[in-house]
């Protein structure tokens, strides 16, 4: 299975970092987020990666391309101009970075990655920007039971976020940023059949505005609820708490040895 991860947007609430770099390449513990988000998949199965750039994107691109250079001791021989790697640190995946415009909205990119999703069953989807301990294995085992078209991990959270009403598993309604309240919410990491694709009209379309609630008023939207560890990194806070957290040495998402 593969997942597909939006690394495009501005992320204009945490300027201070984004003026400087795609927001997905802010580091937490000398990593970038991305990487960590990675690393979590990677943990449960799932080493192929289509990650939807845009903003910046050649220092995403940048930053795979020399992937060894970052993780592993070399020695640069400048007057026979070749270079050396000790200690090879790599990781067993597959990454592919789409360029899928600098002004694309969320559905729109997932849209432009269709033709590196064919023959898929189904894959994974989520932002570039948020940490979790969910469980990957056990989301994807939970949407193959079910077979709808989509699930959305559903977490407690401030009302800042799209919220989710429901019957049962089944989303009936969902609602982009509402003014307050409780219940459970959009925490992205996402399962989708390839058909949910066709509900996204053009680079216009938003993921959250546009496309889940078609899903749910077609009833081909399940939650699997996650009550542990989940944090988006939004703003400068957020990033100085999950800063601290892997300080700490027991960062909730670190479930990789």
């Amino acid at each position: 299975m593969k997942a597909v991860i939006l690394a495009g947007g501005l992320g204009t609430r945490i300027v201070e970092e984004s003026h400087l770099r795609p927001k997905p390449m802010i580091e937490i513990g000398g990593m970038p987020i991305l990487w960590h988000i990675m690393k979590l998949y990677a943990h449960h199965g799932v080493t192929e990666f289509i990650v939807c750039c845009g903003y910046k994107g050649y220092i995403i691109k940048e930053y795979f391309a020399n992937y060894f250079l970052h993780m592993s001791d070399v020695t640069i021989d400048l007057a026979q101009n070749q270079l050396e790697v000790h200690h090879h640190q790599a990781e067993p995946w597959r990454v592919t970075l789409i360029d899928t415009g600098a002004d694309t909205q969320t559905g729109g990119r997932l849209k432009r990655v269709v033709p590196y999703l064919r023959n898929q069953e189904a894959f994974c989807f989520t932002y570039g920007d948020g940490l979790s301990d969910v469980d990957i294995r056990s989301l994807i085992a939970f949407h193959r039971h079910h077979e709808r078209w989509a699930t959305v991990t559903a977490v407690p959270a401030p009302g800042r976020y799209g919220a989710i009403d429901r019957d049962g598993q089944t989303v009936t309604d969902f609602i982009e940023k509402p003014r307050g309240g409780d219940g459970l919410i959009n925490g992205g990491f996402f399962v989708l059949h390839p058909r949910c694709i066709d509900l996204i009209s053009d680079d216009r379309t938003s993921w959250e505005a546009d496309t889940l609630p078609k899903l749910t008023a077609q009833r081909q939207l399940m939650a699997f609820e996650h009550h542990g560890f989940w944090q988006p990194m939004d703003t400068l806070r957020d990033k100085t708490h999950l800063e601290a957290l892997w300080a700490s040495g027991a960062a909730p998402w670190k479930c990789w040895d």
